[in-house]
């Protein structure tokens, strides 16, 4: 399963286009590029709130000095049945985000009520979510 969460940044006209793009799923955790291959995979462990931050503002920079031409393109596009997708799409729907994290996690709930693993993984999804937002990076 894949989460993925869209932010813009300032960007220059020669890189119009492109988006920072949170990525969550079994083989990476970090940002990515939506044009090309570049990203910045999240360090293992990493869990205090203000290191999340930092990391966030670090790949960031990163993001907007990197050349895509240096990197293969992307190919498919972002998985609209990810958990942070099903959040945003809430929150796009006039909820605010602390409800539509609420809402979604009771619909997890009732979806995957048999498993766990998917119930942690959303909890901490949501969490997250919720971090970035108070961040103003969503």
């Amino acid at each position: 399963m894949q989460f993925v969460d869209h932010s813009r940044i300032n960007q220059s006209s020669e890189k119009a286009g492109r988006e920072l793009v949170w990525t969550s799923d079994r083989a990476f955790q970090g940002w990515t590029c939506s044009q090309c291959e570049w990203n910045s995979p999240i360090p293992t462990l990493l869990a205090d709130p203000e290191a999340r931050t930092a990391y966030d503002r670090l790949a960031a920079a990163k993001f907007r000095t990197h050349n895509c031409a240096d990197h293969l393109s992307r190919l498919g596009g972002p998985d609209s049945e990810s958990f942070t997708a099903r959040i945003r799409k809430l929150v796009s729907q006039g909820f605010k985000p602390k409800d539509a994290v609420e809402l979604f996690l009771q619909e997890v709930a009732l979806e995957y009520r048999n498993q766990p693993k998917v119930l942690a993984q959303a909890q901490a999804e949501a969490e997250d979510f919720l971090r970035r937002v108070r961040a103003g990076l969503i």
